[in-house]
């Protein structure tokens, strides 16, 4: 029952709120700017999410690499000892962090594509003004994709190099 008179009451108020929108197209395109304006703060934050989810990914890579190079230093020192069965150990051993690095190299690819999808997603909000008339995006608008332009080029050197 409750449910029935929230839908009741939601259908009530959108109906209202349609019919003042159709009566005040100014306030109809100050909502829709607002909403592009909230959309792209939220994009901006998304953005900001990955950018760090990304750093401390490549940052746990990089600790892996070491990691990993410093068991196949172990490896051979145990090889060169004639220890074999300690070396085999860390051959295994090696082989998980591998197994790991993989995953989380993986994990960053999948940040990049994330990354790139919110991109494009504010590339296309500069693109497209609130009004869907032709003027020309404002200078904030101008400056985020500036920014993430940079950005997504600071990202594709930090993944390139090792």
């Amino acid at each position: 029952m409750s449910s029935n008179w929230l839908e009741e009451l939601e259908a009530r108020l959108e109906r209202q709120l349609e019919g003042f929108l159709r009566t005040n197209p100014q306030q109809e395109e100050l909502l829709r700017e607002q909403e592009a304006r909230d959309r792209q703060q939220r994009l901006l934050a998304e953005r900001g999410r990955l950018r760090q989810q990304a750093e401390e990914q490549r940052q746990q890579l990089l600790k892996l690499a070491e990691e990993i190079r410093q068991w196949q230093g172990r490896i051979s020192r145990a090889r060169s000892a004639g220890a074999d069965a300690l070396a085999g150990r860390a051959e295994a051993h090696v082989g998980a962090l591998m197994d790991q690095g993989r995953h989380r190299w993986q994990a960053l690819t999948d940040l990049g594509q994330r990354f790139a999808s919110v991109e494009r997603e504010l590339a296309e909000l500069v693109r497209q003004p609130a009004n869907g008339g032709d003027s020309t995006p404002d200078l904030e608008a101008d400056w985020a994709r500036f920014e993430a332009q940079q950005e997504l080029q600071e990202l594709k050197r930090r993944m390139q190099r090792p």
